[in-house]
This record gives C-alpha cells, structure tokens and sequence, in this order.
C-alpha cells in the first residue's frame, strides 16, 4: 500500500474496520450485505475530505484521523443501503450494480444498514488514539451529521412532511455529513474546527444540487442507478425548481464559493483542487456546454 495515497489508505482503514467484527459466530449473509454495501465504494469524497484537512493541521494522531473517515464512510454507505430500500427510493441499482436490498433482501439490508451505523461509531471508540481527549467532541461532530435536528436522518424525514423547505432538506440530507467531514479531520488533528465548517456545508450543497441535476440529466448506466425519482416521488429538486440551466449556475457558484472557504492552510491548493476535480466528476463541463446550448446532456 502506498501510505501518501488517500484512497489507499481509505480503503486499508475500512477493511480493517469490516474485518474486525466479521469473526465471532456473525451471520454470514449479513457480513455479505455489508461488503456489498462498502466495497468496491465510490469516490470516498467525505473520508477524503477528512484526511486532507487532517493533513493541513500536520495529522498528528493518524490513527484518529483514520477512525473518524471510517466512521464517516460507513455512515454514508448506510445511507445509502437505507435510501434505496422500497420505503424510500426503491432503487434497483447502486454504482452499476444491485442495491443491497436487490442482491440481499429488505430484511438484510435493514440490518446491514444499522450494523453500518453501529460499526462507524465502534471504530472510533476503539481508535488507539494518542489524544483521547479529542475523541467526545469528534463523537459529537460526526453524530450530529448523521441525527437530529438536522443531519442525514432529519433531512430524509423532510421526504415525509407535507411542506419541505428545500434550504434545510438539502443541508440535512447532504451537507451535514460533509460538513462533519471538514470538522472531523479538523478536530482529529487538533485544529479549529470552525474554521472549516463552511467549506463542509458549501460542498454538501453543491452535491446536492449536483445530485439533483443528475437525476435530471443523466445517463442512467454512466450513472449506475436510477434517474427520475424526484419528479416520480415528489422530492424538491433545484433542478426543478430552477431549470436545468439555472441548476448548473447554481452549482457552479456553490463550488467556487466551496473553494474559497477554504481557510489559509498547508494544503490548500490540495484542497481547491480536490473541490474543482470533483465538481467536474459529478456534473462533466461538456453537459453544461450543451444544456447553455439548448441541448439534451450527454454522459
């Protein structure tokens, strides 16, 4: 493994952590659902997000830092295990292949769902930290990302309400978690917390808006789910409510304003980079060229 390689050492972190509570009698389709729902992954933006800002406070507790991005993963994953089930999105597919729910049954994708979530705050308990007085607020930080009032569970909650504010849906369904993300890494490495939450919340949005474009504009198989469930479940969307071309400006403004958050810092032209490559990963230019053009986006 190559130490300097974030997804590297995402990637170790996270199946030492799954490795870790395999043995011991657990049920072996449930261990499936599991690896089904974090491996291979995707982009492991919020892990990554952890460690770079980790990395511009000198990363001194690397155990740490790696415990909370695990946590963080796991967290996202079990959203999306959640997400997809039949109450929710009732997704087939998950990047390119069968939902959890698809390949291992609702019963087991609950189960792998919850076990995720139980498994995020396990490892960073039993993160040999050498600062374990950093570990109660990270707790906290990481926790309000994925609870009430306004994390991951609160914004899908907003999907059942009658009247949803789309500023607070899309802050809670997205941008709390990578808001959790830039804080994380920052309080892993003893580093002013605050100091980073904009960037977190800035970036959150624009995935959103991003999502939201997506489900619009593109193509399904490049995608590797469904497209098109907004509209058919009646979700708020940007997209919609803003036009595809007022959609992509919006984004657009949201990552500039995302990198420009980012605080002065050993890394931070890293950092900027990391917001721009990914902007580009989830919305191409070439779309934004052809929806200003009045044509359909292409994948």
């Amino acid at each position: 493994m190559d130490p300097t390689d974030p997804i590297e050492r995402i990637h170790a972190a996270l199946e030492a952590a799954v490795a870790g509570v395999e043995g011991g009698g657990c049920p072996p389709r449930l261990v499936a659902a599991v690896r089904h729902a974090v491996f291979p992954g995707g982009a492991r933006i919020r892990p990554q997000l952890c460690l770079a800002v980790a990395a511009a406070h000198g990363d001194d507790d690397p155990a740490l830092t790696d415990a909370a991005a695990v946590a963080l993963e796991l967290l996202h994953c079990a959203s999306l295990v959640h997400d997809d089930l039949p109450c929710f999105d009732a997704a087939a597919t998950r990047r390119g292949r069968p939902s959890v729910h698809r390949a291992h049954g609702e019963r087991l994708a609950v189960l792998a769902g919850d076990a995720l979530i139980v498994l995020a705050f396990q490892a960073l308990a039993q993160a040999p930290a050498r600062h374990p007085a950093r570990l109660a607020p990270l707790l906290s930080t990481i926790a309000g990302g994925v609870g009430m009032p306004r994390g991951i569970a609160a914004g899908q909650a907003w999907e059942c309400e009658s009247q949803v504010p789309l500023r607070e849906y899309q802050a809670a369904k997205t941008g709390s978690l990578f808001a959790a993300a830039t804080m994380a890494g920052a309080m892993a490495a003893g580093g002013d917390a605050g100091a980073w939450r904009e960037l977190g919340e800035r970036l959150g949005e624009a995935y959103q808006v991003a999502d939201d474009i997506r489900d619009v504009a593109a193509d399904p198989e490049w995608l590797g789910k469904p497209i098109g469930r907004d509209l058919a479940l009646g979700r708020p969307s940007v997209a919609r409510e803003r036009g595809l071309v007022g959609a992509l400006g919006h984004f657009q403004q949201l990552v500039e304003t995302a990198a420009d958050a980012v605080p002065p810092c050993r890394g931070a032209s890293r950092l900027r980079a990391l917001v721009h490559s990914e902007a580009a990963r989830l919305v191409p230019p070439a779309w934004s060229a052809r929806v200003c053009q009045g044509l359909p986006a292409a994948a």
